[in-house]
């Protein structure tokens, strides 16, 4: 083959391959699970402990902390975040839910039965509030702040 044959191919080629991409990437998003597939919007949560762990990770973060419970007995729940650079947008950073903090969360509990939750809001011990949650079906900030909870 030619240079120039080589050349004539490569535009069509090329935009085949970007029209592929965007393809792939809007099936990755269609497919991307639902607030409601796993957490129950009628079950809030309100808990505040020390921070054990964070996954700084995509497509959903993730903070673990101990929240001791009546009679002193502690329980260490997970709690769903957004995507890192959502929480970058809002100026949370990883530093900021370092292993030792304090938080406090609202948000709704996970429909698996265990210590897990959405978490819709994070106070931070400086008194810092960020909305951590992205999902689009997810019940807003105000609702989980002012909702009945579970703890």
């Amino acid at each position: 083959m030619s240079t120039s044959t080589i050349r004539s191919l490569s535009k069509p080629l090329l935009s085949l391959l970007a029209a592929a991409c965007m393809l792939s990437s809007a099936t990755q998003v269609a497919a991307h699970h639902a607030f409601a597939a796993e957490f129950d919007a009628d079950k809030p949560i309100d808990l505040k402990g020390t921070v054990t762990k964070i996954k700084w990770v995509n497509p959903h973060s993730w903070l673990y902390f101990d929240v001791a419970g009546p009679g002193g007995t502690v329980t260490n729940w997970g709690v769903e975040f957004g995507a890192p650079n959502q929480l970058a947008k809002i100026g949370l950073k990883k530093t900021d839910v370092a292993p030792g903090s304090t938080v406090q969360i609202k948000g709704y509990l996970s429909k698996n039965g265990g210590p897990f939750g959405y978490s819709v809001i994070v106070t931070l011990a400086d008194g810092r509030k960020f909305q951590t949650g992205g999902a689009q079906d997810a019940p807003t900030a105000a609702t989980a702040a002012t909702a009945a909870v579970i703890r």
